[in-house]
């Protein structure tokens, strides 16, 4: 038993680390890559800034996943499977990699690592 709770506890970190890499990156990228078309620098950061507003959702949600296991898993599971409507993930195959199938497996593996330990 206490195997499967310290198994269960390493998956749960590594879900939640990976998740966080994840969202800083999708973040990172979206805040970066459109400031050049006003201009780059730290004013063209301001101004493409909405754009990353999703992608820091996303950080609140690593952050209620860090916090409470279930339920931070379910929402990125379920954010996971809207992805695919809002971006059109099965017409972009890169999109379908990259970002809907990772959030589904990640919010899948935190709802498991909860599972494990409450068993």
């Amino acid at each position: 038993m206490a195997s499967s709770k310290k198994t269960a506890k390493i998956l749960g970190y590594i879900a939640k680390i990976i998740l966080l890499i994840v969202a800083l990156f999708w973040f990172g990228f979206a805040l970066l890559s459109g400031a050049e078309d006003y201009g780059g620098g730290l004013k063209g950061i301001i101004m493409n800034s909405p754009n990353a507003l999703p992608w820091l959702l996303l950080l609140v949600f690593v952050y209620v996943a860090w916090r409470w296991e279930l339920v931070g898993g379910i929402i990125v599971a379920i954010l996971g499977i809207l992805t695919i409507f809002a971006f059109d993930a099965f017409e972009q195959l890169g999109v379908l990699l990259t970002i809907t199938i990772p959030l589904i497996i990640l919010g899948g593996l935190l709802i498991i690592s909860w599972r494990c330990k409450k068993q």
